[in-house]
């Protein structure tokens, strides 16, 4: 063999061999990004008075509450930042879950339900329907006070039990939350109303060609026909899962009282009053009437939602060629249209906050996902199948994904947004995008994924 020939053979071998290995090529989760968690500190421009509302609030929501601090009956942790811990304070679920150890926690005589783990998300769990078959949709929490003592108080006489969770696992009567991160949520508070309903109808008939809908989680009201989240303000809720929470407020004292059974100033009604287990009889956490200075004064409610309020959002890596060509793509198949890039507070009282870019890659609104990721609880307006569209910024420090966080696997997450429809439920309407996203090159799908993981 010559050499001319010799060296075209060595080429064509070369080309077919990156021919092959390109055609075997299949885009793949990059997983958890490393490096700083650029997230869980304060907004820049914060005045020192905020600054220190910001700070009592960090160290209340890392505070760990027993039964002294009115920790139960009931209760799922004893801690907002155990929830909220990954990739720093204000994320989401962490590697580790500390409900495992929690369970038996001071000689607590609780059982680790089936459908917890080391390794799991940390997991609220819901009951879909009441024994009669009407529906539920409350949070039941995991674990009871019954036999523990701590330094601050004896439960030994408490005779409660925790739920039937294996019964109803096994009946499919269980559904499942995975905390949402709480960074940059001061800004999300902020965005009007006006903002949302206009980037709704933004794109409008490209959304309507592709089966995208979307609406603020909203209820009737019987009386005027107005749109209302909760019959009396007439405005749209935009925190939790279905968004089904208004304020940061609310959302704080809800959390503490179902989270930690913390009765407080907003719920001041223990959710079990059981006697033998109310080892604190009035409300667990109020205002300081009596102390001096303004950030003394505070319950903890407000100090977690000054926390909230005053996080900074977290902060993306670097752009890449790849990520530029991600984002590009992100737009390209639909995802921005639902995980609007930006929207913008108005007004504030706080500089920090007031007219600010907020880029969280969500439109705030509700949508029909489709049998395959409902889960038959209603909140607010929003339906069985419905769910907030989840803020992507800070994804790519994430663990868990899906409202169940029921995956590890940004890819598998993005196509469980597919679901064709049933009797019971509406196709999802992420199915068209979803499609488009199947059938992009895997280059394009993997410079997306590369996208989504440096946000």
């Amino acid at each position: 063999m010559t050499k001319i020939k010799l060296f075209a053979a060595v080429v064509l071998a070369t080309m077919l061999a990156v021919a092959g290995a390109a055609a075997q090529f299949s885009a793949k989760d990059p997983g958890v990004r490393g490096g700083d968690p650029g997230a869980g500190g304060p907004l820049s421009d914060l005045t020192k008075d905020q600054e220190a509302f910001f700070q009592a609030g960090l160290d209340d929501f890392q505070e760990v509450e027993n039964l002294g601090d009115g920790l139960g009956p009931r209760f799922n942790l004893d801690s907002c930042g155990g929830c909220h811990g990954q990739p720093a304070a204000g994320g989401s679920s962490p590697a580790t879950n500390p409900q495992i150890a929690m369970a038996t926690a001071h000689g607590a005589k609780n059982t680790v339900p089936s459908f917890l783990s080391i390794n799991g998300p940390v997991r609220e769990v819901r009951f879909k329907r009441y024994p009669d078959g009407s529906p539920d949709g409350g949070v039941h929490a995991l674990f009871v006070i019954s036999g523990r003592v701590d330094p601050s108080g004896d439960a030994s006489g408490c005779p409660i039990q925790q739920p039937a969770f294996e019964r109803e696992y096994a009946n499919g009567n269980v559904i499942f939350r995975v905390p949402t991160p709480v960074f940059g949520a001061g800004l999300i508070e902020q965005i009007p109303d006006s903002t949302i309903l206009a980037n709704q109808s933004t794109n409008i008939s490209t959304k309507r060609s592709l089966g995208i809908g979307g609406r603020a989680n909203r209820v009737r009201l019987s009386m005027t026909g107005e749109p209302n989240n909760n019959a009396n303000d007439g405005t749209i809720a935009r925190f939790g899962w279905k968004a089904q929470n208004k304020s940061l407020l609310l959302f704080s004292g809800e959390a503490y009282n179902v989270e930690m059974g913390i009765t407080n100033e907003l719920f001041q009604t223990e959710r079990d009053e059981t006697a033998g287990c109310q080892l604190v009889t009035t409300p667990n956490d109020v205002t300081k009437t009596e102390a001096k200075f303004g950030v003394d004064t505070a319950s903890a409610v407000e100090k977690f939602s000054a926390f909230m309020r005053f996080s900074a959002p977290p902060q993306p890596s670097t752009s890449t060629t790849s990520t530029g060509s991600g984002r590009k793509a992100f737009v390209d198949l639909g995802c921005a249209l639902c995980h609007t890039p930006t929207l913008k507070t108005g007004p504030s009282t706080v500089a920090a906050l007031s007219n600010k870019d907020v880029n969280l890659f969500s439109d705030l609104m509700v949508h029909n996902m489709g049998p395959g990721l409902a889960d038959d609880i209603s909140q607010g307006g929003a339906a069985g199948d419905e769910f907030r569209t989840a803020p992507l910024w800070g994804l790519g420090q994430r663990i868990f994904f899906l409202h169940d966080g029921r995956t590890t696997d940004l890819l598998a997450a993005i196509r469980a947004h597919k679901s064709a429809g049933n009797s019971q439920y509406k196709a999802s309407e992420a199915n068209a995008v979803i499609d488009q996203f199947n059938a992009a090159p895997e280059t394009t799908k993997q410079d997306l994924l590369n996208f989504l993981r440096s946000l």
